[in-house]
């Protein structure tokens, strides 16, 4: 049975090893860097820092694109888990925490520690990954008896697999500095992105009580996020690893985004069509119900039913209800104080089964279907764009990041044909794209935040998690906005801090 210890627990057991191990560290430090994944890509975050000797890896994501490509990467596993001193995760985004239950599987038996709110996100993330893989598994065993053919893909790891890992992870609070080795001291700071997600800065102090401090960004939020609180400021450091998704690219305001958002919804009213939402079933499922929510009660819409489908979407609204430590001001009052349901009202519809999911087909619009995949590569969005997408009263609304070699990357690049579940369709749907409720900041943002540090220590920045053209763009940016040293992280290459 698991038994979750607190933060006091924690910290007390670390301080204790600390000090019984402090002799044991040679007075001159050696810490090495290097990424085995988000390292001139989005996708498979996991980066690496070792401490004279000692690993420590940050996130442990999978890879996403096309889906041969995605799955050799994510089988190629070369993380060394059996020699990890511990694992820190950022956040639960499947491209952070989709692999944690290899670690397990390849020797790992340490501590993963994750804030409250990720550890639940991550174990829904992590269960709801093991059984699709799982009906994969079926679907292909299935095909290839048809074809008379031996089958041999599995699963990478099983639910069995996800609950073992989960055991593992150990929760420590925004503020709440923890030792997780001996000399090695780590504190959440929250990123603003998802609920739970956050910037993970790691004090590593020699015999010498010499101090080197290393700031990992995860994925770096925005100001004025519904829901969430901004991303913190976090105290000096001497080395950054910051996220560059959005290198070289703005969103628009919120208040835009908002309009569009609006002028969407009435359009698809006039002409009694369907807008279909690819969108993720952590955070960007949950704002997009509050944004509705926000113009239903302004009257700048009237009411348009609204169905998430999505079984772990609904659990996921679930988990946010149970994590007010991670509101900002506004949801608290209205969520804490009123009792107002931030999450849902009366034209909302949550969908868990196949049946009432199909059955969607068969409405008349308008209507607003929010499903995921958000980069439209499984799921059950996947149906509802086969069925509607060749319907000119249809509008198709993008609201987050589409890595290379998705549908969903097709679709933003305007493809007049595409392939879905193995068949073309014409796109006749309108494709619309709102950036500004992307959880990423953009590099605009990304460089306000830095300069609203003391960065007067800081000796260097490296950038991981974005695509290399956005990157050389980013790294300009910042060059040019008085970041002297900043490194693009490669590959399996290593970095001496």
């Amino acid at each position: 049975m698991y038994t979750q210890r607190t933060s006091r627990e924690i910290s007390i057991a670390s301080i204790e090893l600390a000090e019984q191990h402090q002799s044991d560290y040679p007075v001159f430090m050696s810490i090495t860097l290097y990424s085995l994944g988000a390292a001139e890509e989005v996708t498979g975050s996991k980066h690496v820092v070792e401490v004279d000797g000692k690993i420590f890896l940050i996130d442990c994501g999978a890879f996403q694109g096309k889906r041969a490509e995605a799955d050799a990467k994510n089988r190629n596993f070369e993380v060394p888990a059996d020699k990890l001193e511990a694992v820190i995760l950022t956040h639960a985004h499947y491209d952070h925490s989709g692999l944690l239950p290899m670690l397990g599987l390849n020797g790992f038996t340490g501590n993963i520690y994750a804030t409250p709110a990720t550890r639940d996100l991550a174990n829904l993330i992590m269960m709801d990954s093991a059984r699709i893989q799982a009906r994969d598994a079926e679907y292909l065993r299935k095909q290839a008896a048809r074809r008379g053919e031996a089958f041999t893909w599995q699963p990478l790891f099983t639910e069995l697999d996800a609950i073992n890992t989960t055991n593992q992870i150990v929760t420590v609070s925004y503020n709440r500095p923890t030792w997780i080795a001996p000399n090695i001291k780590l504190e959440f700071f929250d990123a603003g992105h998802i609920l739970g997600s956050s910037m993970a800065v790691l004090e590593i102090t020699d015999n010498d009580k010499r101090t080197v401090k290393i700031a990992y960004t995860g994925d770096l939020g925005r100001k004025g996020k519904a829901i969430i609180r901004d991303p913190a400021i976090l105290p000096p450091v001497d080395y950054m690893i910051l996220e560059s998704t959005y290198g070289d690219r703005k969103h628009e305001s919120t208040d835009d985004a908002l309009k569009m958002l609006a002028d969407i919804a009435q359009k698809a009213i006039k002409m009694n069509g369907k807008i279909i939402i690819p969108a993720f079933a952590i955070e960007r499922t949950q704002e997009l119900v509050y944004y509705f929510h926000m113009l239903v009660d302004k009257k700048e819409i009237p009411e348009i039913p609204i169905y998430v489908d999505s079984p772990m979407a609904v659990n996921a609204t679930s988990i946010f209800q149970i994590h007010p430590e991670c509101y900002d001001e506004h949801t608290h009052e209205a969520f804490i104080r009123h009792h107002k349901n931030p999450f849902g009202f009366n034209k909302l519809r949550f969908i868990t089964s196949v049946d009432e999911s199909k059955a969607l087909n068969d409405i008349e619009g308008p209507m607003i279907i929010i499903s995921a995949d958000g980069m439209c590569e499984a799921g059950r969005i996947l149906h509802h764009l086969k069925n509607n997408i060749d319907d000119p009263r249809n509008q198709i609304l993008l609201v987050g990041y589409m890595a290379d070699h998705t549908l969903g990357r097709r679709l933003q690049n305007r493809e007049l044909e595409v392939k879905i579940m193995g068949e073309w369709h014409t796109v006749r749907a309108e494709i619309s794209q709102i950036n500004a409720f992307s959880a990423h900041a953009d590099y605009e943002e990304a460089t306000e935040w830095l300069n609203s540090m003391d960065t007067q220590t800081l000796k260097k920045i490296y950038l991981v998690h974005g695509e290399s053209d956005a990157q050389t763009v980013f790294k300009d940016h910042l060059e040019s906005n008085g970041f002297p040293n900043i490194q693009i992280v490669k590959y399996g290459e290593q970095y001496e801090l």
